[in-house]
């Protein structure tokens, strides 16, 4: 049984993301090259400290992200996620993203383990903003008590938000079928996901431009980049979905009558 026909099977299948398939938009990742950002690197940057030491140089480096996934476009990794979950195939996406472009293709059953550039949160009261472009003065104030605001999103030694990782955690658990694309497999607790689904019995595939940690638990492994092989699977998954439902209507088709000699 091929990729396509796994996921064509599939009833609940599952799509876990990470950096890579991002990284194919233009967005920089942490571990890439070109990771310095002036003379910092983003390791040094998304942490509660260096916010608390410099909350204006983190909201500047915050500030200059936006803007670079302002800029940027799904691509058609993201397209065929969402085509996917327009053909009743992907129940979810669990995305380690932090952009949005997920939403913006058009997955409207988005998990977010590491929340959003895309919000900001005051550190004073806990109001929750939306944002619809990057921020313009830094640091940003919160309009209902003054407070500072941060970026809503996940940073280095902070715990993930408990109901997003609960919700991951039981959509992994019932997966049969989990497609994991460009992903590191090494930042953890996400990292967890996968295995998961793999304990749960779930077909793991695995869409990366190299191998990772994952492979050794993956049933299938494709080596590309997401936009040039996803786009490829979701040809040949409808192409085997309108095969069933041809043969599903055939069988619904009443038989000739029989001819009776008088």
């Amino acid at each position: 049984m091929d990729v396509a026909e796994v996921v064509a099977a599939s009833r609940r299948c599952v799509v876990f993301t990470g950096a890579g398939i991002s990284a194919e938009s233009g967005v920089p990742t942490f571990r890439g090259p070109g990771g310095l950002w002036e003379r910092y690197r983003p390791e040094e940057l998304a942490t509660p400290e260096a916010f608390e030491r410099d909350p204006e140089l983190v909201w500047r480096w915050y500030k200059w992200r936006q803007e670079v996934i302002y800029s940027a476009s799904p691509n058609p990794g993201h397209y065929a996620v969402a085509e996917l979950e327009r053909l009743g195939v992907v129940k979810a996406v669990i995305t380690q993203n932090v952009d949005g472009l997920h939403q913006r293709a058009g997955s409207t059953k988005v998990v977010e383990l590491h929340g959003s550039i895309w919000r900001a949160r005051c550190t004073k009261c806990g109001a929750v903003y939306k944002l619809d472009k990057p921020v313009e003065a830094v640091p940003p104030r919160c309009a209902k008590c003054g407070g500072l605001l941060r970026p809503d999103v996940v940073w280095f030694g902070e715990p993930l938000p408990q109901e997003a990782w609960r919700e991951a955690a039981e959509l992994a658990a019932a997966t049969d079928v989990m497609i994991v694309i460009g992903t590191s497999g090494v930042v953890y607790p996400a990292a967890y996901i996968p295995q998961i689904a793999k304990r749960a019995g779930a077909v793991v595939i695995e869409v990366n431009i190299e191998p990772t940690v994952i492979t050794p638990i993956a049933d299938f492994f494709i080596r590309g980049r997401a936009g040039e092989v996803l786009p490829r699977i979701v040809e040949e998954v409808k192409k085997r979905l309108g095969t069933r439902q041809a043969q599903r209507h055939d069988s619904r088709q009443p038989s000739a009558p029989h001819r009776r000699d008088s």
